[in-house]
């Protein structure tokens, strides 16, 4: 199948026919540039597809890239409302996903009906929703924010407004214990695969590894449980570190452990051994896998550089009104640090 999909490549291949090999990549760096595109690739997905891409990082971090480069055709290789906000940061480039399919078990919780509904029950509160959100939740939205900034944003806002958080209820628990603030409501959304990650696999680890650091998502359902652990001497508080994904490729640079437990999405785990090789990185919860985020196969990929699928589509309207509240976020400075 190989030789002829080199010279001929005129049908779609079988996810069997296609192997990460160096062909692939090969076939894939020729396909790019022949359609005049950059591969980003989200930092949870499969690590052949990390090592391809031309730009690997957050989604946010990523959208903002896509709209500074050159080439006019974006391939997002990531989950559908991560495409959908490279669109709405590059409306006049197409943006293309390599499997449509690849949804978001968090961006899913909130719906744009769900979020005027609650407005309406709230309507001079400030709405602030995470850049893990659809197109259509953003545009109802105030301001955006990430897991980086997330504190920085909500208090931004004058104390005496209320404020709206969704659609993550742990990265939304996690703000109001920082903030301290009384009257901010939490959406009860959450990623499925952060969740999972629960307090008592983590207290396990921690006592196989006392040595260790953590790492934690605060989209983890094990974040309270790291800072109780700190809290009550369990473990060293300096070595217990909420961080996004962002933040976790910063600290594993500067740490000086040889041990790091890790709570988040293991497709994370590749690029923090290559940030730092020497330091043993270690999942928490090795299930903790994204079945959307790894959808997008090296077969994916392929047909969507010979055939230019799937694209993505955002109603001018909706993406005029999400890059506004994505542009609040980023005059409040750290947009690109990661979810």
């Amino acid at each position: 199948m190989k030789e002829a999909a080199m010279t001929v490549l005129d049908r779609v291949p079988a996810d069997d026919e296609i192997q990460a090999d160096e062909w692939w990549a090969e076939e894939i760096r020729r396909l790019a540039k022949k359609r005049n595109a950059t591969i980003l690739a989200h930092n949870y997905q499969l690590p052949a597809i990390q090592d391809v891409a031309d730009h690997v990082g957050d989604s946010l971090a990523l959208s903002r890239i896509a709209a500074e480069v050159p080439e006019e055709t974006i391939v997002f290789c990531g989950v559908h409302f991560m495409a959908e906000t490279a669109k709405i940061l590059s409306p006049d480039k197409t943006v293309l996903i390599p499997d449509a399919r690849a949804g978001c078990s968090l961006a899913d919780s909130i719906s744009a009906d769900d979020l005027r509904a609650w407005k309406a029950d709230h309507p001079d509160a400030v709405v602030v929703s995470y850049v893990n959100t659809t197109a259509a939740v953003k545009a109802e939205t105030d301001i955006c924010c990430t897991s980086s900034n997330a504190v920085d944003v909500v208090a931004s806002i004058p104390e005496d407004r209320e404020v709206l958080f969704c659609p993550d209820q742990f990265l939304g628990a996690h703000v109001r214990r920082v903030t301290g603030r009384t009257n901010m409501h939490i959406w009860a959304g959450e990623c499925h695969v952060h969740a999972g990650i629960n307090g008592d696999e983590l207290a396990d680890q921690a006592r196989r590894h006392p040595d260790a650091e953590l790492f934690v998502h605060p989209e983890c359902g094990c974040a309270t449980s790291a800072l109780y652990l700190a809290g009550e001497g369990a473990f060293p508080e300096d070595r217990v570190k909420i961080l996004s994904t962002g933040g976790m490729l910063d600290a594993a640079r500067e740490t000086g452990a040889r041990q790091v437990l890790v709570a988040t999405e293991v497709g994370m785990l590749h690029q923090l051994r290559r940030a730092a090789p020497d330091v043993d990185f270690m999942a928490v919860n090795d299930r903790a896998s994204c079945k959307y985020m790894k959808m997008i196969t090296p077969a994916a990929l392929l047909r969507c550089l010979m055939d230019g699928t799937d694209e993505v589509h955002v109603d001018p309207d909706t993406a005029s009104r999400a890059r506004a509240s994505v542009q609040r976020m980023i005059e409040i400075g750290q947009p690109g640090g990661g979810e």
